[in-house]
């Protein structure tokens, strides 16, 4: 039975956290299988962890032994006294790797952090995701007690992380996109990606409560009423698509879409008559102004053949 003092029940992240750790990885181990180890700043929110703000610390491990690793704890005395000098309110509430999983030597760099907090939180955050969704993953350090009467062990229990941000960080993340967006891309193009992410990222969490129910269905996995409630509630937020005023909503935006669409359909096969048109028009005009100039040729060649002939007999007449 696992036993601590306090544990967290979500951990919220806000956008400069993740800006801050992906700009320490491209300057600190870009291209390399390295992974960089910081600071979380933030507050405790009752059972909610708000981690507001992050800085780097050195950090270098041998990638052949994992349990040998260096981390420069005097560098983050300092740095922590710089911070809260600058707002007290942040305490450190954790640390941070690019992971992007757990390794051997979590468990004793979190030792390390417990002399200057006693319940840190570890938030591995992938720098470089390959699949939708949050690229967080919240942990927190417990002791699991046996039945059996054998000594305790730590681990990492997993706790759920979100990413929430303030309205000031929302303008300064819109601004961001803005941008680096692709001026090349249009509009069009960027809303159909942005849906089809949307669909992808969908598709995946389906997938995934799928595969939860069929465990628990087939006895691999016991029930947890607290997830079953949640699904509840979220089949009962699914709209009744059979009421007639809403199946007759859906046809009339389906039939506006689908004229819009014939229209811009009619539209494109008159512009491709007319450029169509307008080429054999301007192909002709070539073609006759091609017969004027092999007739023009033809003519002169022929006018001086006769001025020839005409020389020729004047000379034979002399004669």
């Amino acid at each position: 039975m696992p036993v601590s003092t306090i544990i967290p029940t979500e951990v919220v992240i806000h956008p400069l956290v993740l800006l801050s750790v992906v700009d320490h990885y491209n300057r600190a181990a870009r291209n390399t299988k390295k992974r960089v180890v910081g600071i979380l700043l933030g507050q405790w929110q009752g059972g909610k962890v708000n981690v507001a703000n992050s800085y780097a610390v050195p950090f270098e491990e041998d990638e052949k032994d994992p349990s040998v690793w260096f981390l420069d704890h005097n560098y983050h005395e300092s740095m922590y006294e710089m911070f809260k000098k600058v707002n007290a309110k942040e305490k450190m509430i954790g640390w941070y790797h690019s992971g992007p999983k757990l390794r051997a030597s979590d468990l004793e760099i979190n030792e390390l952090f417990k002399r200057y907090n006693p319940n840190p939180v570890l938030v591995i955050i992938n720098v470089k995701p390959t699949d939708l969704g949050i690229p967080t993953d919240s942990y927190f350090a417990i002791e699991d007690i046996h039945d059996d009467g054998t000594a305790t062990t730590k681990t990492f229990n997993n706790v759920p992380s979100s990413i929430e941000a303030e309205e000031a960080e929302e303008i300064g993340v819109e601004h961001l996109l803005r941008d680096i967006k692709d001026t090349s891309v249009g509009t069009l193009s960027t809303q159909i990606t942005e849906q089809l992410n949307s669909l992808k990222s969908l598709f995946s969490k389906l997938t995934e409560i799928k595969t939860y129910l069929d465990q628990v269905h087939e006895g691999k996995l016991p029930i947890n009423h607290s997830i079953i409630y949640n699904l509840q509630d979220i089949f009962n937020l699914l709209p009744n698509l059979e009421v007639d005023s809403v199946k007759k909503s859906f046809a009339t935006v389906a039939n506006d879409e689908h004229l819009v669409i014939y229209l811009a359909s009619i539209v494109r096969a008159v512009l491709a008559l007319h450029n169509l048109i307008e080429n054999k028009l301007v192909n002709r005009e070539v073609e006759k102004k091609g017969e004027d100039k092999s007739e023009k040729k033809d003519e002169k060649e022929k006018d001086k053949v006769e001025e020839k002939d005409e020389k020729g007999k004047g000379k034979d007449h002399k004669k």
